[in-house]
């Protein structure tokens, strides 16, 4: 058998088909290779052999001892057993207790005189040390030498936990591995021999023996390093190769025009442009330039200015003779950018139009709801080339949309959009268009460069003249009612003095069915847990501060059910000043800039994410007067709900606040549902804290594609490649 089909071996050739068809049901275990990779979660230390007098509470122990007595005790009138089991060995006794189904085979083999080694957890019950459930080996050897080498190894090994199921117990699969094991001699590996060697890692035949069947902690670390390491190397040269990739795909250069459309707005432009926007800008220019299409990750703080960057570049491009596409997640956000665009152009954004600018070009919105004749003419300035600029949401990506010569891409909240549908966009260029992602969710830089990884990053991260610090609190409401009142005083103060306020909830509340069934449940909930009443919402909300709190001033609301021409309604009005306390649900999260907006309260804070809450307050301090957000919650003070609150509140720096996000989500979360494969992938690498690994896999990556892009002379990493990236996990990957 050659070294690769034995890797490749399926499972039940081994294991037998009950076995095998468990793991591939329930685990996703087919090969002999996902059994290897399949690395324990944890190891079980049995520790050092104690003296039943010595033990240590809440430690993890190994004892050897007698059985004195064992016997089942009854209780919850009879429905329910237990064993208890006293030990001894002359120093001291031990109870052991096992309780329901695992009472059964203990009851049969721990019987009076049986000697047997014990390794568990030290608790006290009814003033007694005790063993709950412990895992336990029978001693009979009639050799006392062979009792004695027992009991060492049965003391001094790591014990193997494995992720399991219910229908595999981590012993189970700790034996399946046992009989895998010898077939880690014929794996391929995937370093380069120099590479390996320079870096000193233990080989990986070695790592894989190291991590299942440790003899030291020192093993272990050495296997994960190892491990470790591959993982992030592959990925990275997978997204090397992907880069290098579209480095080879033709596209139209757009090269800034002098005394074209971008001059003509940078001279009206009321303000001057922070370094950072000089210098993101500039790498934006010097990819479009290039005769192969930009990939470029435009990620910033709130209110970092992004918009203006990307507006920019769409300029260059219309100055070129392209025309450029910008995809909103939704549209509000759509209607927002549409109309904060057309503002700053002024006449350059009425090209063709009475009064326009000679210089200027047409910005149109394409939504969903839009009217037929609006769509139907739309559709013609794209098809014409008569509007240089769009601006619309998934409706954009319909068959019906032509463009005369799409030469840019900008994808706003690129985290809401599947690669299909940024693919479907950026397929109506007549060759492949630039592509520019923007995020206002701060990325740490490990997750950048692996779920981004092939595109380049520019990051924004200072915030344009005048705009003006946020001051934020939390507003204990049940603890502390008045504080709460104190929170809508501050309001009302705010508007006195010529300002606006957004109040946010979670919920809608206009759900006549939930209602109905809530009734008289819901206000009994809302008087005891939090937790457990419904979310409050913005239309109860609304309805209270316009008869209570906020009397007499004008109280709208915002929300994702309302008609489109409503919603735009209630926006134009907010923006011009004509509405003083906005009610909204997220649909205020991103995108929405009211420089008057000063004050924001958060209902239920709680139940928002770390950084969905940062992007909400970065709707405030957008203008000269300072910003407030009140983040109110009825959550317990020692609670983790109220701990995420207070990190909110501790910091306006988004990336740290994304950081702390990430660590209170699993990594699958980071890594979302359009990366499953290389989440599958990703066993041991964990990548909001591996990023040391992660970036010198990068260079590392980098270097060796640069000089073999078809890994011609590495025929072993294009093999570990070809498995772990087949097509269905390379998907992911083709944001290009």
């Amino acid at each position: 058998m050659d070294r690769v089909s034995s890797f490749d071996e399926p499972l039940k050739k081994l294991l037998g088909g009950a076995t095998a068809k468990v793991m591939a049901e329930h685990l996703d275990l087919h090969t002999v290779g996902d059994l290897l990779h399949h690395y324990p979660r944890r190891y079980e230390e049995r520790g050092k052999l104690t003296a039943l007098a010595d033990l240590p509470l809440d430690e993890h122990v190994t004892v050897v001892a007698q059985v004195a007595d064992a016997r089942i005790l009854m209780f919850n009138n009879g429905r329910g057993k237990r064993l208890e089991v006293t030990l001894t060995d002359g120093s001291g006794r031990l109870q052991l207790v096992f309780f329901g189904h695992g009472v059964h085979k203990p009851h049969k083999e721990l019987l009076p005189g049986r000697q047997a080694m014990f390794a568990g957890k030290v608790s006290v019950f009814n003033r007694k040390m005790q063993l709950a459930h412990p895992t336990y080996q029978l001693l009979d050897a009639s050799d006392a030498d062979e009792a004695t080498e027992a009991v060492d190894a049965f003391a001094g090994r790591l014990l193997p936990i494995y992720p399991a199921c219910k229908q595999l117990d981590s012993w189970r699969i700790a034996k399946a591995v046992d009989a895998v094991l010898p077939s880690a001699q014929d794996v391929v590996d995937p370093l380069p021999a120099a590479l390996r060697e320079g870096r000193g890692f233990t080989p990986l035949p070695e790592a894989l023996l190291k991590v299942h069947r440790p003899q030291t902690k020192a093993d272990i670390e050495d296997a994960k390093a190892r491990l470790k390491w591959d993982e992030a190397f592959v990925l990275q040269v997978a997204l090397a190769r992907r880069r290098y990739a579209d480095t080879q795909l033709p596209a139209v250069a757009r090269r800034p025009v002098a005394d074209g459309l971008l001059d003509a707005f940078d001279a009206k432009l009321p303000f001057t442009l922070t370094e950072g926007q000089e210098k993101v800008s500039k790498e934006i220019f010097d990819d479009l330039a290039t005769e192969h299409p930009m990939h470029r990750l435009l990620q910033g703080e709130v209110g970092s200015g992004k918009t203006m960057v990307a507006l920019r570049a769409m300029l260059t491009v219309v100055d070129a003779g392209g025309q450029a596409a910008m995809l909103a997640p939704t549209e509000v956000l759509a209607q927002q950018h549409h109309r904060s665009i057309t503002e700053m152009m002024g006449e350059l954004a009425e090209g063709g139009m009475l009064g326009g600018s000679d210089r200027g070009t047409k910005v149109v919105l394409l939504t969903g709801s839009m009217g037929t004749a609006a769509r139907r003419q739309a559709l013609l300035d794209l098809v014409t080339g008569e509007a240089g600029i769009v601006i619309g949401t998934h409706a954009l990506i319909e068959d019906k949309v032509q463009f005369h010569d799409l030469g840019l891409v900008v994808v706003d909240e690129q985290h809401r959009f599947g690669v299909e549908q940024r693919d479907a966009l950026r397929s109506k260029g007549k060759q492949p268009p630039h592509l520019l992602v923007m995020t206002a969710t701060p990325i740490p830089r490990t997750v950048a460069m692996t779920v981004f990884g092939d595109l380049e990053t520019s990051v924004l991260d200072q915030l344009p003249a005048g705009r003006s610090p946020i001051a934020s609190h939390v507003v204990p409401a049940k603890d502390k009612p008045h504080f709460l009142a104190r929170a809508w005083e501050r309001v009302r103060e705010e508007v006195e003095n010529g300002h606006q306020a957004y109040v946010v909830c979670p919920r809608i509340g206009d759900d006549a069915e939930e209602e109905g069934k809530q009734g008289k449940a819901k206000k009994k909930a809302a008087e005891e847990d939090p937790e457990k009443r419904p979310p409050l919402a913005v239309l109860e909300i609304a309805d209270e501060l316009r008869k209570g709190a906020l009397a007499g001033l004008s109280v709208e609301v915002l929300h994702g059910r309302m008609h489109p021409d409503e919603k735009d309604d209630v926006m134009r009005r907010f923006a011009a000043g004509d509405v003083d306390v906005l009610v909204a649900t997220t649909v205020i999260e991103v995108g929405v800039n009211v420089p008057n907006a000063t004050a924001m309260v958060i209902m239920d804070a709680d139940r928002f994410g770390v950084s969905q809450l940062h992007q909400l307050r970065g709707r405030v301090g957008r203008g000269s007067a300072p910003g407030l957000c009140l983040l109110v919650s009825e959550a317990h003070e020692a609670s983790p709900a109220r701990a995420r609150l207070s990190a909110v509140a501790a910091t306006l720096d988004g990336f740290e606040l994304s950081r702390i996000d990430l660590e209170q989500r699993r990594e699958g979360d980071v890594l979302g549902q359009a990366q499953s494969g290389v989440r599958s992938s990703l066993r041991m690498l964990t990548v909001i804290d591996d990023e040391e690994v992660i970036a010198a896999a990068r260079e590392e990556a980098v270097a060796i594609v640069a000089a073999d892009p078809e890994l011609e002379h590495l025929p072993e990493l294009r093999t570990v490649l070809a498995a772990l990236l087949d097509k269905d996990r390379e998907e992911y990957l083709d944001k290009g």
